[in-house]
């Protein structure tokens, strides 16, 4: 499989992982009726994420060391745009890390 191409995927499995995490959490603070309808998406969501991210043969611990970068970026965005939660210096020093560990796993092939 191309570089490209995990690149790829594991954008997809970052943004179906936070995705399902989201429905899960919007699950929790909902009025009880609603609460399975939002789980059972959310597992399945999860489930989908899960088959993703372990059906490509490749490197486990380096790609999913990468992974973390795109699941950092994913959830932020989902965080601000969908939760309506502010950014703050910390997050971002400690995301600027996450994304410089991610790159040196990248470019070290």
């Amino acid at each position: 499989m191309s570089k490209f191409a995990s690149l790829l995927l594991l954008f997809l499995a970052a943004w179906l992982e936070a995705g399902g995490d989201f429905l899960v959490r919007k699950g929790l603070h909902t009025v009880s009726w609603q609460r399975a309808g939002w789980f059972a998406v959310g597992a399945a969501v999860l489930f989908i994420y899960g088959w993703t991210v372990n059906r490509p043969p490749w490197n486990f611990g380096e790609l999913l060391g990468l992974y973390v970068v795109f699941f950092f970026i994913a959830a932020q965005i989902i965080s601000v745009v969908l939760l309506h939660e502010h950014v703050r210096p910390p997050l971002v020093a400690g995301g600027l890390l996450i994304v410089g560990g991610g790159l040196v796993i990248f470019l070290s092939k």
